[in-house]
């Protein structure tokens, strides 16, 4: 909290007003919603800034990070830049990237069960049973096959930087607005990465596995049982990342952080 307040101090010093506020807390909820702030600027690693956006998307606030955490794929600042940087917003120095959302929904019997914003992926897998699980994609109303695997990564271009390239996935540029599909340790079928043509949908149902769930964006996952289905398309928000620096940082930045793995620095030097 006392870099939040240093950063609202010193916008104030650039005549920008700005108050320092936990992201959690309901009062900073409710001032975004009334549209009391035109930016919201993360402290935080990639963590804080999927929370963030998923509050920010919907009211279409674009987000800004300052990197507190570890990779910071999403993050725009580290933490000594933001003193050279901020002062650029009086001055209109900036640019706004858009980056779309894939819309999920489960769905049982002909119900839907719950709906979420995913900026990242959502993921149909096993639960804690060590089995495959047999899911069946159609495509735009088709079939399209059948994966028997440890799960199905559906991501959006923001997330194939995330869990869908740890499996193995594409990377693609994080302005596109198209879906990739990666298995997870697929077993006898289809082990390729699929990229979906923009404005596709998909349809994942569960056809075996007793234990399977559905978690987006790495939050709780919540039970899919037999029969039951997933839906997916883009969503209709996109959130905006506030941007200072050119459009070529993205790979210069990923492959920076996949040269020199933080994590792995912390944990064995």
């Amino acid at each position: 909290m006392a870099l939040a307040n240093a950063i609202a101090a010193f916008l104030g010093e650039h005549k920008l007003r700005a108050s320092a506020s936990y992201m959690h807390e309901e009062s900073t909820r409710q001032q975004l919603q009334a549209g009391d702030f035109d930016l919201v600027i993360a402290l935080g690693g990639d963590g804080t800034m999927l929370r963030a956006g998923h509050i920010c998307a919907p009211l279409d606030i674009p987000l800004l990070g300052i990197n507190q955490g570890h990779f910071g794929f999403l993050i725009e600042l580290e933490e000594d830049e933001w003193r050279a940087a901020l002062p650029r917003l009086a001055t209109g120095d900036f640019r706004y990237e858009k980056r779309m959302l894939i819309h999920v929904e489960h769905w049982r019997n002909g119900k839907k069960h719950g709906e979420w914003e995913a900026l990242n992926e959502a993921l149909v897998g096993r639960g804690v049973l060590a089995r495959p699980v047999h899911l069946l994609a159609s495509l735009d109303g088709k079939p399209l096959t059948t994966f028997v695997a440890d799960g199905l990564i559906i991501a959006s271009a923001t997330g194939s930087t995330a869990y869908a390239l740890a499996a193995g996935g594409p990377i693609l540029p994080p302005t596109m607005r198209n879906m990739v599909l990666v298995p997870v340790a697929p077993h006898l079928s289809m082990d390729r990465a699929i990229v979906l043509d923009e404005g596709s949908a998909i349809r994942v149902e569960v056809k075996r596995g007793e234990d399977a769930v559905l978690s987006v964006d790495g939050q709780k996952s919540v039970e899919v049982r037999i029969d039951d289905w997933v839906d997916l398309r883009a969503s209709p928000y996109s959130l905006r990342f506030l941007r200072f620096q050119e459009t070529g940082y993205f790979y210069q930045r990923l492959l920076s952080i996949m040269d020199n793995n933080p994590s792995a620095g912390k944990m064995y030097s």
